[in-house]
């Protein structure tokens, strides 16, 4: 006769305990089925984690890596975002556009050294027009096409060419990639650098001229042509945007001068080389020490600069550059303005 107390459901374990036994069992898979699935859902997270920048563009353009990497060093180089063919109508429209302003050559010099003794009226009124600003000396003869400088500086919102290129949806993911919220696009220029008398431009912040409280600008600049050591290509402080804003370029009435910030230099050496090829894009931090040296060489450097500030901050009347109340800032892609 069996026992009640002594009986087996098998392997040797007691009924009493039995119940106990087969919960624990399913727990243990249940543990299991819970960890194989939580381990399938975190590779779906991994896998969606390098497609969603590629399927959802209106959100992320730039790689987490590259964000950093703009963070970190307040540059970042970008090759091949404007095809050869897009590149010769640019140039193309750049060099029509000097041939339609011949009567205003030498309306105004351009010149890094000089700033505030080279700035003019037609300087000071550009910021919502196109004007050409020439090389500064006479190196060539001045009727030469070959002394202009730059043109500038409403480029990307009066001249159809410019316009459509400088208004392309990717760099408006760039912008917001970086943290611009409400991207503004500002001031343009497309800078000659001409063989062997292509100015250089000394290093500065290009907050100092565009500036926001707080400081936001950035740089898009545009490669043309290859830029290298030879033909002037721009120098760069890798890191150097940290250091802070060292002036402001001020507007009194139609004069200038320079409001200086902090008293400490900017160190001299530490710059690198930013030499790419042409088609290259070239984001530039606003706090970012930069220059270029003269061009002495038989090729041209040329290359279109966009400057973009974020319209959620505060742009200060005394800021050299000023555009007519009827011409509000755009956005890039739909060209929204701020309302």
């Amino acid at each position: 006769m069996l026992h009640s107390h002594s009986a087996h459901i098998g392997f040797g374990v007691d009924r009493k305990d039995g119940g106990m036994y087969y919960m624990m069992c399913h727990i243990c898979f249940a543990i299991r089925e819970i960890e194989s699935g939580v381990s399938f859902l975190l590779k779906i997270w991994q896998v969606w984690g390098i497609l969603f920048p590629l399927f959802n563009g209106e959100l992320m353009y730039l790689s987490q890596q590259q964000i950093q990497d703009y963070r970190s060093n307040g540059y970042l180089i970008l090759p091949d975002m404007v095809g050869a063919d897009v590149r010769k109508q640019l140039i193309a429209q750049a060099n029509n556009l000097v041939h339609d302003l011949r009567e205003d050559w030498f309306a105004s010099v351009f010149s890094t050294k000089n700033q505030e003794e080279t700035t003019n009226e037609y300087f000071l009124s550009s910021g919502d027009k196109i004007r050409v600003f020439m090389e500064e000396g006479n190196a060539v003869e001045e009727s030469s096409f070959h002394r202009v400088n730059k043109l500038g500086h409403a480029l990307h919102d009066l001249d159809p060419v410019f316009s459509a290129f400088s208004h392309d949806d990717r760099f408006g993911r760039i912008a917001e990639d970086i943290g611009i919220k409400e991207p503004g696009l500002l001031q343009s220029m497309y800078i000659f650098k001409q063989p062997r008398i292509g100015g250089e431009v000394n290093m500065h912040q290009d907050a100092t001229f565009l500036y926001t409280e707080p400081v936001s600008v950035v740089g898009f600049w545009f490669a043309m042509q290859d830029a290298t050591l030879e033909n002037g290509c721009m120098w760069a402080l890798p890191r150097g945007h940290r250091l802070g804003l060292k002036s402001r370029f001020v507007r009194e009435g139609m004069t200038t001068r320079f409001e200086v910030l902090d008293e400490t230099p900017v160190p001299e050496e530490g710059y690198v080389p930013l030499e790419v090829p042409a088609g290259t894009l070239i984001l530039l931090h606003g706090l970012l020490p930069h220059y270029s040296k003269a061009n002495r060489s038989e090729k041209a450097r040329q290359a279109y600069a966009l400057h973009v500030i974020d319209q959620a901050t505060h742009y200060p009347s005394d800021n050299w550059l000023q555009r007519g109340k009827d011409m509000k800032l755009t956005s890039f892609a739909k060209g929204f303005t701020k309302k």
